[in-house]
């Protein structure tokens, strides 16, 4: 396997190339004061899959890059409006990627989302999408997958409204997860009254990786 093209800090950066080891990524190139931050493999599959990750206190996003497990895989970012382009103005003290499968391959789809960290405020700005899709402020869940049957009832927090939800499967591993072990996790999700129920499977060889389930929640 090899790198992929660099995600830039630019409106969109789809990736599209050959699939990455576990090396080192381009999310510090060029910067001179910079902490790289690695998420885990996301699984991706036809349908838009949302990730979010974020940088340490104190630090805002200088560079983005990302992994595929295959060719055929689009990773983008949402960013903020605003001028000029530029950390902590079009990227905050976290980033949301969105992975997609525009062309099947033979491997299990999967990307791994990199940022670059850099000196900044602790302050965050509400982003505004680059997509189309509902307002509002993300809040983000983060659940441990363990052998068996777990079920959860999110909600927004008091005074704002749910909008929308989404959840991503991923895994911690140095190389993107195979299929066996990406059918090892299993998610239903469901929105009723305002919450957000997430009822996750974990198969038994669970016990020994580290493997989770992230849940975003839009609240207006």
């Amino acid at each position: 396997m090899k790198r992929l093209v660099v995600v830039a800090l630019v409106a969109s950066a789809a990736v599209a190339a050959t699939a990455a080891p576990a090396g080192a990524g381009a999310e510090c190139r060029s910067l001179p004061v910079c902490i790289p931050v690695a998420g885990p493999w996301v699984l991706t599959g036809a349908h838009e899959v949302e990730f979010q990750l974020a940088c340490p206190r104190k630090f805002v996003i200088g560079g983005l890059d990302a992994d595929i497990s295959e060719r055929g895989i689009s990773v983008d970012f949402r960013g903020s409006l605003g001028a000029p382009v530029n950390p902590g103005i079009t990227t905050s003290t976290s980033a949301v990627f969105l992975g997609r499968l525009v062309k099947a391959g033979r491997r299990t789809p999967s990307f791994r989302p990199r940022i670059g960290c850099i000196p900044g405020g602790a302050g965050q700005r509400v982003p505004t999408s680059l997509h189309a899709g509902p307002p509002g402020t993300r809040r983000v869940t983060q659940l441990t997958v363990l052998p068996g049957i777990q079920r959860y009832a999110l909600r927004c927090p008091a005074k704002e409204q749910l909008a929308g939800a989404t959840h991503a499967i991923a895994f911690y591993l140095p190389a993107p997860p195979s299929a066996q072990l990406a059918g090892s996790v299993g998610v239903a999700q469901s929105i009723r009254g305002g919450r957000v129920y997430v009822t996750v499977r974990g198969a038994p060889e669970l016990h020994d990786i580290h493997a989770i389930v992230q849940v975003d929640l839009v609240c207006g």
